[in-house]
């Protein structure tokens, strides 16, 4: 006697795939450096793996949330930003990430009304501060004080 044979299984469905990317920039600010990444989620931005609302500095994350201000909460609403920055002060580290996380947004949503805005409202929100702290030089306590005689 023969086994009568196992039914045949269906094949499933093909799965959707999610969208999927991660677009990564960077800010920088005299000595503060910040990398910001923007990948598909539920609008959660994080600093150093803190919650934006979870920083102790109001200013601070005043200073980071500048550029949401142009993109509407539904655009807002289905992406994560998730930023390290190191170096620097802690002005210096909040213009930084303020323009990696400006960066990256107007590089997903590449929309050029968008981008001008954001170049007449504050220019270093996409454009980095060249500016940097001139060396110190000899026969003086700083790059241009000199040291001053006190004797006479």
């Amino acid at each position: 006697m023969t086994e009568p044979a196992a039914p045949k299984k269906k094949k499933a469905a093909p799965k959707k795939k999610k969208e999927t990317f991660a677009i990564i920039q960077r800010g920088k600010r005299k000595r503060a450096i910040a990398r910001a990444t923007l990948t598909a989620g539920s609008g959660r931005i994080t600093v150093n793996r803190f919650e934006l609302s979870a920083l102790e500095n109001p200013y601070f994350a005043a200073v980071i949330n500048e550029p949401l201000a142009f993109f509407t909460p539904e655009e807002l609403a289905k992406v994560n930003v998730d930023m390290i920055v190191i170096g620097g002060g802690v002005m210096g580290q909040a213009q930084a990430c303020r323009t990696a996380l400006a960066r990256c947004l107007s590089e997903h949503y590449k929309d050029d009304a968008i981008k001008h805005a954001m170049l007449e409202w504050d220019r270093s929100l996409l454009v980095e501060d060249s500016r940097r702290v001139e060396p110190k030089k000899f026969k003086g306590p700083k790059a241009r004080a000199r040291f001053t005689k006190s004797y006479r």
